[in-house]
């Protein structure tokens, strides 16, 4: 499995932005996808992950701003990034956690930018 993030840019405080997963390769229901970042100077933490039936996982300090979607006829996985603070500055990582085999792929990142 391949994945490659895109949809990162400059947004300003309070603003919104996508983040888009393409995702080559065989994606199962049952896999769970997720997004992870690593800010300036710090460790790469989870935001958010959804697995079989849609049930969803969120980091507290993107709850109730960040949804995760996704799509497996498609291939994607989604980030809807609303309310966007400057500390949500990060490269967003893709990752997939295959159900069967329990391998885990990752995405490039792409550059989230939270400044006025």
């Amino acid at each position: 499995v391949q994945l490659q993030a895109f949809g990162g840019g400059l947004v300003q405080p309070g603003g919104s932005l996508r983040l888009f997963c393409a995702a080559s390769g065989s994606i199962i229901s049952r896999d769970v996808l997720g997004w992870y970042r690593q800010g300036p100077g710090k460790e790469r933490e989870l935001v958010a992950t959804i697995s079989d039936g849609g049930s969803t996982n969120y980091a507290d300090s993107v709850k109730g701003r960040f949804t995760i979607s996704r799509d497996d006829v498609k291939k994607m996985a989604y980030l809807q990034m609303n309310s966007l603070k400057t500390e949500d500055t990060a490269v967003y990582y893709c990752r997939v956690n295959k159900y069967y085999s329990s391998n885990v792929f990752w995405g490039q990142g792409t550059l989230v930018t939270v400044s006025s």
